[in-house]
């Protein structure tokens, strides 16, 4: 069975609704969703999917246990990540919940596509679905041209792990891939664990700790992986997040340069914005207006009635931010 899968709390529930809400209208409203909770804060969620019987809030512990174990002897490995990370957080591990995703491995989908809760699915994916057929990995970004947010670039050894062609080509933005149930056996992670803890941990890239060991572990392990921003021709690849600034919004649809995104990704915004936005503060945020048509999907007499103009304030001190730190970011086309 084929599904889609995504991480989330309580803490972003207006964004996962809005999620849930896309892949409702793009996939059928029977089209399977399954939620791994990054925390125990999942009441709110729980109570907004009683009345989707397509989505389900992932409750197997032992699973959920079975790969923490595995996260945290990763980075267990990585003794430069723990000293950073003690410089600014008192947890142990660092944004550990992203690391959540890993159960979708051991989860009910025989082949899923995992989304971050702030992404919109904007068109059908049974093609991803499809190419699955002949590759390991399926991914639709432009992370490869920034390796820093990756691996550390500055390591000596990144390129004695993996040649520089493959850096180029294989690195993804770990908030959207497809892949397959069972893809990393137990075996494998040994093997994983062992390559790290013999100091290949030093090309990891501690501030972005799921994606830089999902990538890790994809290439490491020789996956197959496809690229559909290398592979697509110029004329039919699309962005895919904030970063740009190009997208036209047109009949209920994104496009770029008239083509129609996959997805479209709010990487860098806090959800706190989108909860402010949700209780009808009036902010200037990239892409607000499809973000609140599928937010209020099947009730649209509930979304805010903004008054007066987008708060002039927000633009230089919100907006123009955001920007800046997503430029370093540069994920979009």
């Amino acid at each position: 069975m084929d599904g889609i899968c995504t991480l989330a709390n309580d803490r972003v529930l207006d964004q996962t609704i809005a999620l849930l809400n896309s892949i409702e209208a793009t996939m059928g409203p029977e089209f399977p969703v399954c939620i791994f909770p990054y925390d125990d804060r999942c009441d709110r969620l729980a109570e907004v999917i009683q009345a989707r019987p397509q989505v389900q809030i992932f409750r197997d512990r032992a699973v959920l246990d079975y790969w923490d174990h595995w996260a945290r002897a990763m980075w267990d490995a990585c003794p430069q990540a723990k000293q950073r990370w003690q410089e600014i957080t008192t947890d142990p591990y660092y944004r550990f919940g992203t690391h959540r995703r890993l159960a979708a491995f051991s989860g009910p989908f025989d082949r899923f596509l995992y989304m971050d809760a702030d992404t919109l699915l904007l068109q059908d994916v049974h093609p991803l679905f499809q190419k699955l057929e002949t590759h390991d990995w399926i991914v639709y970004d432009f992370q490869h041209r920034d390796l820093s947010h990756v691996y550390n670039h500055r390591s000596s050894k990144l390129l004695q792990v993996f040649a520089n062609d493959r850096l180029a080509r294989e690195i993804f933005c770990s908030g959207f891939y497809a892949t397959k149930r069972d893809t990393f056996s137990e075996t494998q992670l040994q093997a994983l664990l062992t390559h790290l803890q013999a100091g290949e941990s030093e090309i990891l890239y501690c501030m972005a700790p799921d994606q830089t060991l999902l990538n890790y572990w994809v290439m490491r392990s020789n996956l197959s992986v496809c690229n559909l921003a290398l592979e697509l021709p110029p004329e039919a690849q699309t962005g895919c997040c904030v970063t740009s600034d190009h997208f036209v919004y047109r009949d209920r649809q994104l496009y770029d340069h008239g083509v129609p995104l996959t997805y479209l990704h709010y990487i860098g915004l806090s959800s706190s914005l989108f909860q402010r936005l949700c209780a009808g503060e009036n902010l200037a945020l990239p892409y607000r207006d499809i973000f609140l048509q599928y937010r209020y999907w099947h009730d649209p007499s509930q979304q805010p009635r903004f008054i007066g103009k987008r708060r002039s304030g927000d633009r230089p001190a919100l907006a123009d931010r955001i920007l800046k730190k997503l430029c370093r970011t540069p994920i979009g086309r």
